[in-house]
């Protein structure tokens, strides 16, 4: 159903006691390596939206 507000930047944490998932955490450390980001857009209530920025330089077309 979304994720609220508060909770946008968390759910992209990586935690020891178990309270966070690994995956999203993964996904943004590879990213940045290659100097995308990642981030949720969605609104609560209405579902979830993750959007990955590719800088100018970051793709080629063949």
């Amino acid at each position: 159903m979304g994720v609220p507000e508060a909770e946008k930047e968390k759910i992209f944490e990586y935690r020891v006691d178990g309270g966070g998932g690994l995956g999203l955490f993964l996904v943004r450390e590879i990213l940045s390596i290659t100097g995308m980001t990642i981030q949720e857009t969605g609104r609560p209530g209405e579902g979830a939206r993750f959007e990955i920025h590719v800088p100018p330089d970051g793709y080629r077309l063949i």
